[in-house]
């Protein structure tokens, strides 16, 4: 099974990360991703730029509105990422909690979205698997 970590992180994270020693951050996540690694369950992972360089398309109106960041009011900012392949939720949920990270900040853990979890009569699901197939992937294409 697949599990998505979403790094969500507040304000007061934010702060906090701005004042640590970066090498030391840099440092405990690489120890971290070592571990997934060697584990071989980590699939793939990156951190988020700051949000000033980031913009939202908000489908409320018609054409869609872009706005640049920064944002409004945060209470969670999703800041980064992990995929990871485990056998389990239970192991899933053990690599989740290892992760290196204070107060403020959470990590959101989902189960990724499967071709079989999906009518397999649907043309794009069909189309999907020859889309991966093509780009020589096991990753989705779309959501």
């Amino acid at each position: 099974m697949k599990y998505m970590l979403i790094l969500r992180v507040t304000d007061q994270a934010l702060a906090a990360s701005k004042e640590a020693d970066f090498t030391e951050i840099v440092n405990a996540m690489g120890r971290y991703n070592e571990e997934l690694i060697k584990a071989g369950v980590l699939l793939a992972g990156d951190g988020l730029s700051d949000p000033e360089e980031g913009f939202v398309v908000d489908f409320d109106s018609d054409p869609p509105l872009v706005s640049d960041g920064p944002y409004g009011e945060t209470k969670e900012l999703f800041s980064g990422f992990w995929i990871i392949q485990t056998a389990s939720k239970e192991e899933a949920a053990e690599w989740a909690r290892r992760c290196p990270l204070g107060p403020g900040s959470k990590l959101e853990v989902r189960r990724v979205n499967e071709l079989e979890d999906f009518d397999q009569s649907n043309e794009y699901i069909r189309k999907q698997a020859a889309w991966r197939e093509q780009l020589g992937t096991d990753r989705p294409i779309s959501g």
